[in-house]
């Protein structure tokens, strides 16, 4: 994992410049770091590059990696690297390395830009073709490494983040008041709808997606990326039992090929069956010796100790318990989004950041964690409703169904643990399809502490006529898997550890899409076919638990809104105070957090006031 960076236009940067876009992606590269200085077709290219070494650990691994005429630089990993390093030496090519850094440079080299669809991996890369007279930009399918880019004047900088394009360009970004009031009154799952980010002119590069940018004159010409893949929805008839058949074989190579490093690897434990099941197969199926870390929080409603104590000791392996405490909560929020360059987006992710710091402190620079499982198996109430109103069509032609059962079930079960007030009826989305109002919850309400008028109604991209379908679609490609994957990063390589998604796979998640959407919940379990995939590995009580607690945190574990100096500090003159009523944020300080939308939004407003603050002061 690494950090890259580069600039496109008439005239490199500044060795001063340079020197800042390094310092700026240490972070991610602590290990080795180059930059290498380009004149191709009238333009300047100057590639940037800092190294946290995983595969191949001798430098002749590092980069900007530069072959017979193509130019790498690359940030992620390709697990089936052996398998096509195995392909291309078949096919006459020799290597110098045993990284797999050498064998995408080698793999573009033979298939052009067909080479991403071979790909199992994580990247965002910018390799520059000199015979060609093209730069190729290019991101994973999921959208795991980060890419940004910036078209200022004649000039395209792109980088890992945001903070290595303003050092690299020694320009300062303006705010994007939009998505600040979007994040306040919509929340994280409105963020990534579109490739806009926290600031006015830069944009995210697509997920899935690949630029070739001509290099033709002095001026750098503006990306446009086009997709190289995408999710089909053409669901197969299969049983049950092909079903489970298909989905375990896939996931455990997946989690086979992510196993590869040469170094050891940490395995991010909560109390789910996520985690525990990708813990399992890697320690109980493959003989790996794992290493977990754990977050505890002493909430009842977010506590997962006991389910965390069975999995330890099952697996028998070494174990990191990491505390969450309010102990200097505003000095920890202001250094992560000084290194987000944005809004820490969830109360979780800044619970998560203790996880990412403890795993870096002990040594590691990979750690495994669930992400994807909940978007790609069935993870959240509102599937579960809607998995109930596609089978109450079902039942009504289909005498087999025993509808009444069903409904049983979910009352036995997820439905015990429901406290989205929408999602407390099971039938909201048999009665009304359309209705989003769990997601926006209390929307109306947030938009009144606005100094200006701002509304957004909720939108969704249309993947496929299932209600189900589309909407764990959307949120593993707009909504949910995008934010977590971005937050992350961050805290991972604040650390300089490396995240790897076995969920993430393609083949995984290409099966599984065409699963018919009855076998995805059974017997009053969401995630029916990942449970299932576990029997044996993982035990039943963690297994077969039904209550989903998530990885969360209520607001008042992290400040007490009663202390005279918190206030002080929440309500102290700020750039926030422009967009939001000063006199509607102190009343709001003296309600009731039950709610997990006034908790969520108390913290979004302590975010995003930090962040404006951060960029308000911010000197590039």
């Amino acid at each position: 994992m690494c950090g890259i960076a580069g600039v496109i236009g008439p005239e490199p940067p500044s060795p001063h410049h340079i020197k800042a876009a390094l310092q700026a992606l240490g972070r991610r590269g602590p290990d080795a770091d180059g930059t290498g200085e380009y004149a191709v077709g009238g333009a300047n290219v100057t590639l940037i590059h800092t190294r946290l070494s995983i595969i191949d650990l001798d430098p002749r691994a590092n980069q900007p990696f530069e072959q017979d005429g193509l130019v790498l630089c690359y940030n992620g990993e390709l697990y089936n690297y052996l398998e096509l390093r195995r392909e291309l030496e078949a096919l006459g090519h020799a290597f110098a390395t045993q990284s797999d850094t050498e064998v995408l440079l080698h793999a573009y080299r033979e298939w052009g830009s067909g080479c991403l669809d071979r790909f199992e991996g994580m990247w965002a890369f910018a390799l520059l073709d000199s015979a060609n007279g093209t730069l190729v930009l290019s991101r994973d399918r999921f959208g795991e490494k980060p890419l940004y880019t910036w078209k200022r004047g004649q000039f395209l900088y792109f980088a890992s983040e945001v903070k290595a394009l303003a050092a690299l360009s020694g320009g300062k970004p303006a705010v994007n008041t939009d998505q600040v009031l979007r994040y306040l009154v919509n929340g994280y799952k409105c963020l990534h709808k579109q490739p806009r980010t926290f600031f006015e002119e830069i944009r995210e590069f697509p997920a899935a997606s690949v630029a070739e940018l001509p290099l033709v004159g002095a001026e750098a010409p503006e990306p446009k990326p086009e997709p190289y893949w995408t999710l089909g929805r053409d669901a197969l008839d299969m049983t049950a039992e092909d079903a489970l058949q298909g989905a375990r074989e896939r996931l455990f190579k997946s989690v086979e090929l992510r196993l590869r490093a040469d170094v050891p690897l940490a395995f991010c434990l909560s109390g789910g069956v996520d985690s525990a099941t990708l813990a399992a197969i890697a320690a109980r199926h493959f003989g790996h010796e794992i290493h977990c870390f754990s977050i505890i929080d002493a909430d009842e409603r977010y506590d997962e100790r006991e389910n965390i104590g069975v999995m330890v000791d099952w697996l028998g392996c070494e174990h990191h318990a990491v505390h969450t405490t309010s102990e200097g909560f505003f000095p920890r929020l202001r250094e992560l989004v000084a290194y987000h360059d944005a809004p820490v987006a969830t109360i979780s992710y800044y619970v998560h950041s203790f996880l990412s710091e403890a795993i870096g402190e002990k040594g590691y620079k990979v750690a495994v964690s669930g992400t994807g499982a909940d978007e790609l198996f069935t993870g959240y109430y509102d599937h579960y409703s809607m998995w109930l109103a596609a089978m109450s069509r079902l039942a009504e032609d289909d005498p087999g169904i025993d509808f009444e059962a069903l409904m049983a079930d979910w009352r036995r079960g997820f439905g015990k643990y429901v406290r989205n007030p929408l999602l407390q009826d099971p039938l909201t989305f048999a009665s009304d399809p359309a209705q989003r109002g769990h997601i926006l919850l209390d929307q109306e309400f947030f938009e009144g502490f606005l100094l200006h008028p701002f509304h957004e109604d909720f939108a969704e991209e249309d993947y496929a006529g299932e209600l189900l379908r589309n909407r764990m679609l959307n949120e593993l490609f707009h909504e949910v898997v995008p934010v977590i994957l971005e937050e992350d990063d961050r805290n991972s390589m604040f650390h300089s550890v490396e995240n790897r998604s076995p969920y993430l796979d393609r083949h995984l998640a290409e099966f599984l899409n065409q699963v018919p959407s009855r076998h995805l919940i059974g017997g009053g379990f969401a995630k029916w076919l990942l449970r299932q995939a576990g029997d044996g590995l993982v035990p039943d009580s963690v297994r077969l638990d039904k209550r989903k607690r998530g990885f969360n945190a209520s607001v008042d574990s992290l400040i007490d809104r009663q202390d005279p100096e918190t206030r002080d500090i929440l309500l102290a003159d700020s750039p926030i105070f422009d967009l939001v009523s000063r006199q509607r944020m102190a009343a709001f300080l003296d309600e009731d957090m039950t709610s997990n939308s006034f908790s969520k939004f108390l913290f979004s407003f302590v975010s995003a006031k930090t962040f404006l603050e951060h960029h308000r002061d911010w000197r590039p």
